[in-house]
């Protein structure tokens, strides 16, 4: 009989724990299903707020270049003049514009009226609100734009012509090596190697970056010239890295830049001259830029002549191999991009149609004799 019963015992006790263990199985089944289902829907979210704040951080429109005016009160906050730009439409939310710039300690914003457009990055807007805005509403007459592929000369005539600086200022502010240097000091990676250039006419040639600017009565010409470096900058500074693993130096970059801008028209001639370029320079052949000869001479003309080739300056690519002292003009984000990304080509030689601007390539300077002659000197 006991042993009956401690049988019976033991089969109930064997029965309680497999059904312990029955029920162990499903609780750690629903733990790992809840567990799997938590990390899952966290990692959407986690997913879901990266791409919402990377997407706040971008510029809203990097094709849009119109100026929307907005007004900052005086005593508005990070987070009131972050809501300011978002309901202007010039950035994508005002509350990662509050979190940006409490990230970076971007502070002392300045009241007034500004005019930015939706091209630009959370920075460059920052960088306008430290300066301080207009006191008054501004108009067409406060806009400053710079086309592409223009020189400081042009610039400064521009300038002059466009607001109440005058044009030798301008070309002082150009000179002013103590200016440059500052400016070296707040962006080394983009000046260094322009400091480091020797014979060159402007150190801040190239580097002006061609982009509609506001000229507010209460700011100086190094404001202005400031902006313009700063903007260069930022164009640049997602390719500094690049730039080094191609061997190259940002003057290096911004020159070929500069000659690949007035070259080109469209953005594949543009990489396939830069390619040429680079084959020329690889081979120790001088480039032959016509561009480089009016820089020489300080000129702007239909034709390059024979005599003008022979020019006695440094900017000469026609006798001079290499670079040269640094950029011709300043380049436009497309020009800049092309030298990063040239179209491979073996062709050392290239010429435009005269009549329709097609660019016509060659191999040997025999093959591209016979394109000039049929597309430059023959009369249509």
């Amino acid at each position: 009989m006991e042993e009956e019963f401690e049988e019976d015992l033991s089969e109930e006790s064997n029965l309680k724990r497999a059904e312990r263990r029955k029920e162990d199985r499903v609780v750690r089944k629903i733990v790992y299903i809840l567990t799997i289902g938590i990390l899952i829907v966290a990692g959407i979210l986690a997913i879901s707020g990266y791409n919402y704040v990377n997407a706040g951080l971008k510029p809203l429109d990097k094709n849009d270049k119109k100026l929307v005016q907005v007004e900052v009160p005086s005593g508005s906050s990070n987070r009131q003049i972050g809501d300011i730009l978002e309901d202007g439409e010039v950035i994508r939310d005002g509350m990662v514009f509050n979190f940006y710039t409490k990230f970076k300690n971007l502070m002392n914003f300045q009241a007034g009226y500004y005019q930015f457009s939706p091209n630009m990055t959370l920075d460059q807007i920052s960088k306008e609100l430290q300066q301080g805005g207009s006191a008054e509403p501004l108009d067409d007459a406060s806009k400053l734009t710079v086309p592409e592929g223009f020189d400081v000369d042009q610039i400064a005539s521009l300038i002059a012509k466009k607001t109440d600086f005058k044009k030798e200022d301008f070309i002082k502010v150009m000179k002013d090596k103590d200016f440059f240097e500052q400016l070296k000091t707040q962006y080394p990676d983009l000046l260094t190697d322009a400091g480091n250039a020797e014979e060159v006419r402007y150190r801040l040639e190239g580097y002006l970056f061609p982009a509609t600017y506001n000229v507010h009565k209460n700011r100086s010409l190094e404001d202005l010239v400031t902006q313009m470096v700063d903007t260069t900058n930022q164009i640049l500074t997602p390719y500094y890295s690049q730039i080094k693993e191609k061997g190259l130096n940002v003057q290096e970059v911004m020159t070929l830049a500069s000659l690949v801008e007035k070259e080109g028209v469209t953005q594949s001639d543009r990489k396939k001259i830069a390619q040429v370029f680079f084959n020329r320079i690889e081979a120790q052949m001088p480039l032959q830029s016509d561009i480089s000869i009016l820089y020489a001479l300080g000129e702007h003309k239909e034709l390059v002549t024979y005599k003008d080739t022979e020019v006695d300056s440094p900017y000469n690519l026609y006798v001079n191999a290499g670079y040269g002292p640094g950029p011709f003009d300043n380049p436009s984000q497309e020009a800049i991009l092309a030298v990063l990304d040239p179209t491979e080509t073996e062709d050392y030689y290239f010429v435009a149609d005269i009549t329709t601007g097609k660019v016509y390539y060659a191999k040997t300077y025999e093959e591209h004799m016979k394109l000039v002659e049929k597309y430059v000197n023959n009369d249509k």
